[in-house]
């Protein structure tokens, strides 16, 4: 992200006055790749095209906020890989990583792994590393730190089944699993911060969060975030594209001051839900509008979707979640031109 977007999104957030309402979108894997014209494994494999696929959507939609921006990932395979999971990559198809943990008994021979060595995880701050001039070359910087959650990291390491079904039987088992997976990102984060000085965002996806109850999210989640989350970092960036209703009201006390949702609740019942704390990155929807409808159906949904809006001071346009497959240019441009028309 370049200076001057960085400056609108913290101005947004600091709730200090901007002149037009900005427009974000969360791109990765599953929809930047194809729209570039290459194989998700292109995208993985090859550091060049990585670069040059996070440029060319940069230079197509320069009044886009980009988040994070140059996301060096590796899919849900990125975080499990350091725990020794089997990580399967297809051609062109989302990568999966196996589960680890069998048994709730397993978790007891567990230990927090290394992210300066473990996985696929210095791959992809070696990317960023050896990027980073030609991305500041751009007039770009890396600006976040990005991590799954742990609960996400915990529901592929054990399955979601498996994990919620601990939480009810064997919760202490699940309270040690948390705090592995805690250690271990605080740490991965504090690497990217300390290899990337522009970072003064972290971004969190978690959307297991949206599975559980509000007395479970309390016990096994809302303590890991906020330790999670007990950063100096000016953004502090969530997303959770299922529902949010048992957890939203929480996300102030977290920290958090960006959210991307999904559908379940509205950007006006976030807000006060949140007593308009958190900006809010959404929400119209990305499969059935953003990439399968036609341009003039997509700019006339966002129009609808912006008039609903009470608090447009704490709403960053986007679609409800990451930016899904198959997204045309030509539909990108329709919601842009929907936001920035009066």
């Amino acid at each position: 992200m370049n200076d001057k977007n960085w400056n609108i999104l913290l101005s947004l957030i600091q709730k200090k006055q901007i002149t037009e309402t900005p427009i974000g979108f969360i791109i990765d894997s599953p929809w930047l790749p194809n729209w570039y014209g290459i194989s998700i494994l292109d995208y993985f494999s090859n550091d060049e095209l990585w670069l040059k696929a996070n440029l060319k959507a940069i230079e197509t939609f320069p009044d886009v906020l980009f988040l994070p921006g140059f996301w060096s990932e590796y899919g849900m395979c990125t975080e499990p890989s350091a725990f020794g999971a089997k990580t399967v990559f297809w051609n062109d198809e989302f990568p999966f990583a196996d589960k680890v943990i069998h048994t709730p008994e397993d978790i007891d021979q567990m230990k927090v792994p290394d992210p300066a060595t473990d996985g696929l995880l210095p791959f992809m701050l070696n990317r960023l590393k050896i990027n980073r001039s030609k991305i500041e070359d751009a007039g770009q910087k890396i600006r976040f730190s990005v991590s799954r959650g742990p609960l996400n990291i915990a529901s592929f390491l054990m399955g979601t089944t498996e994990l919620m079904t601990t939480m009810m039987m064997e919760p202490d088992k699940v309270h040690k699993l948390m705090r592995i997976i805690t250690d271990f990102l605080k740490k991965w984060h504090q690497i990217q911060h300390e290899a990337i000085p522009t970072i003064d965002g972290m971004l969190m996806l978690d959307d297991i969060v949206g599975f559980i109850g509000e007395d479970e999210f309390v016990e096994f989640g809302l303590p890991y975030f906020k330790e999670l989350y007990d950063t100096n970092d000016s953004v502090k960036f969530f997303h959770n594209d299922a529902d949010c209703s048992m957890s939203v009201k929480y996300y102030p006390e977290i920290g958090i001051n960006l959210y991307n949702p999904g559908l379940d609740l509205s950007i006006n019942e976030i807000h006060e839900a949140t007593k308009h704390k958190l900006v809010v990155l959404g929400s119209l929807p990305p499969r059935d509008v953003l990439a399968a409808c036609t341009p003039d159906e997509v700019y006339q949904k966002t129009k609808e979707m912006l008039a609903q809006v009470k608090d447009k001071s704490m709403l960053l346009p986007s679609c409800g979640g990451g930016m899904p497959p198959k997204v045309s240019t030509e539909n990108i441009n329709a919601f842009i031109k929907a936001v920035k028309s009066k």
